[in-house]
C-alpha cells in the first residue's frame, strides 16, 4: 500500500502539491460556480486532488482512490470539468510506474471507465441529448480516452524500462558473483596443486635424508637443501595465491612449458626415476590456457606418483609421454604400482577431480585409471596455437632415469 520513499523525494513532492495548491484555489475558488454548493464541491474537489497529487509515489493505490473521490465530490455537486482536473493525469501515470499488480490494472480500469463517465456526464448534465451530438460525445469519448489511456501507457513503459534497468543490474551482480566464485575455485585448484606436489617432494626428501643420514652425510645435506628450495617456492605461490584472495586484480602463478624443466628437476631430486619422451614436438606455441593445465596436469600426476606409486630402486619410475599433434596434445604419465595395497574403490579424490576440471576448462579429457600393475593418467587437450614456435627441447626426446 506504501511504498519507501527517499527523503528528497518526499520534499520535492510536497513542494509540487503547495505550488499546484497556490495555483489552481484561486481559480477554483473565484470561478467556483453559479451556487454555493457549486462553489464548496469546486474547492473541495482541488484540495482532494492535492492530496492525491502529495502522496501519489508514496501510496498510488490511496492517490487513485483520493482522485475518484474528488471526481465523484465535483459530480454531485453538478460541476464541470476542472483546471485542477489535470492531477489526475499524474495520478494515473504513477499507478502504472510504481504501483502494485492491482493497483497497475486498477489505473488502466479507471482510464477507462473514467473516460466513458466523462463523457456521459457532460452530455447528460450539460447538454442537449439528441441524434445530431452523437458524434460529438464520440469525439469526447476518444479524446478522453486517449489523454487519460496516454497517461497510464507512459506510466507502463516507465515502470517497463525501470524493471529491465533493475534485471541488468542483478544480472550484472550474479555475473560478477559468478566470476569471484570461479576465481576462487581456480585459486583453491592452484592452491592444492602448489601445496600438494611441494609437500610431496618434501616428505620424499625427508624420509630419504632420514635413511641416508648415517650411512651418507652429504645425501642428507643435498635432501635438505632440496627441502628448502621446494619450500621456499611454494611458499612464495601460497603467498601470490593469498594475494589473489586479497586483490583479485593481482597476478597469481602461471606457468608455462618453459617451466616442465624445473618440476621434472624436483621429481628427479626427490628420488624418482623420470623417464620423459616428447614425440611429436611442438611445431607452434600453444595457447596459455593449454600451456597451464598441461602443466598442472603434469605436476598432479607426478605428486599422485610420490604418494602412491612405486617409483623408487628398481621398480620402474615414473614415464612422461607427451605428443604435440597439429590439433591436439596428447599426455601420458605412468608409474607401477602395486594392486594388494591399493583399495578395491579408491574415492576420487581433489586431485584427480582437479585434473580432469584442468582439461575441461581448456576443452579436452583426462582419464585416470590401472591397468595392470601401471598406473596411468592420460589426457588429450585441444590446441590453439601461433606459428613459428619451437616449444622446450625442441626436435629432441629426453630420457634420464637419477635415483637417489
Amino acid at each position: 500500500m506504501f511504498r519507501a520513499l527517499r527523503p528528497f523525494q518526499i520534499v520535492t513532492d510536497l513542494v509540487l502539491a503547495g505550488l499546484f495548491a497556490l495555483v489552481v484555489l484561486p481559480i477554483e475558488y473565484s470561478t467556483g460556480g453559479f451556487t454555493a454548493t457549486a462553489a464548496v464541491g469546486a474547492l473541495a474537489g482541488a484540495i482532494v486532488l492535492t492530496a492525491a497529487l502529495a502522496v501519489r509515489r508514496w501510496s498510488p493505490g490511496l492517490a487513485l482512490a483520493l482522485a475518484w473521490l474528488a471526481a465523484i465530490v465535483q459530480m454531485a455537486t453538478q460541476n464541470q470539468p476542472r483546471v485542477s482536473d489535470v492531477a489526475i493525469f499524474a495520478v494515473l501515470y504513477v499507478t502504472a510506474a510504481y504501483g502494485s499488480r492491482w493497483v497497475y490494472w486498477l489505473g488502466l480500469a479507471s482510464a477507462i471507465v473514467g473516460a466513458v463517465v466523462v463523457t456521459v456526464y457532460i452530455f447528460l448534465g450539460f447538454t442537449d441529448v439528441s441524434w445530431a451530438s452523437l458524434p460529438l460525445a464520440f469525439a469526447v469519448l476518444v479524446a478522453a480516452t486517449f489523454a487519460l489511456g496516454l497517461s497510464w501507457v507512459t506510466g507502463a513503459l516507465v515502470r517497463a524500462a525501470v524493471r529491465g534497468a533493475q534485471a541488468r543490474r542483478e544480472r550484472a551482480v550474479a555475473e560478477a558473483e559468478a566470476a569471484i566464485e570461479q576465481e576462487r575455485v581456480r585459486i583453491a585448484r592452484d592452491m592444492h596443486d602448489v601445496v600438494a606436489h611441494s609437500l610431496a617432494v618434501v616428505i620424499a626428501q625427508a624420509d630419504g635424508a632420514r635413511y641416508a643420514a648415517a650411512s651418507d652425510p652429504d645425501a642428507a645435506a643435498e635432501a635438505l637443501a632440496t627441502i628448502s628450495t621446494t619450500a621456499r617456492a611454494a611458499l612464495g605461490d601460497v603467498r601470490l595465491l593469498l594475494t589473489q584472495l586479497r586483490h583479485s586484480e593481482g597476478a597469481g602463478p602461471q606457468p608455462q612449458l618453459a617451466d616442465v624443466e624445473g618440476l621434472y628437476a624436483q621429481v628427479r631430486a626427490a628420488g624418482v626415476g623420470l623417464h620423459v619422451e616428447v614425440d611429436p614436438m611442438p611445431r607452434a606455441e600453444p595457447s596459455a590456457a593449454v600451456q597451464l593445465a598441461v602443466y598442472r596436469i603434469l605436476q598432479e600426476a607426478l605428486t599422485n606418483a610420490l604418494r602412491h606409486g612405486t617409483v623408487r630402486e628398481d621398480a620402474g619410475g615414473v614415464a612422461v609421454r607427451l605428443a604435440w599433434h597439429e590439433d591436439r596434445v596428447e599426455l601420458d604419465v605412468s608409474n607401477p604400482f602395486s594392486p594388494a595395497s591399493a583399495p578395491a574403490a579408491p574415492a576420487p579424490g581433489h586431485g584427480l577431480i582437479g585434473m580432469r576440471e584442468r582439461a575441461q576448462l581448456a576443452g579436452g579429457t583426462l582419464w585416470a585409471g590401472p591397468e595392470g600393475t601401471t598406473w596411468h593418467v592420460r589426457s588429450t587437450l585441444p590446441l590453439a596455437t601461433t606459428p613459428e614456435f619451437a616449444g622446450p627441447g625442441a626436435s629432441r626426446d629426453r630420457t634420464g632415469e637419477e635415483r637417489a
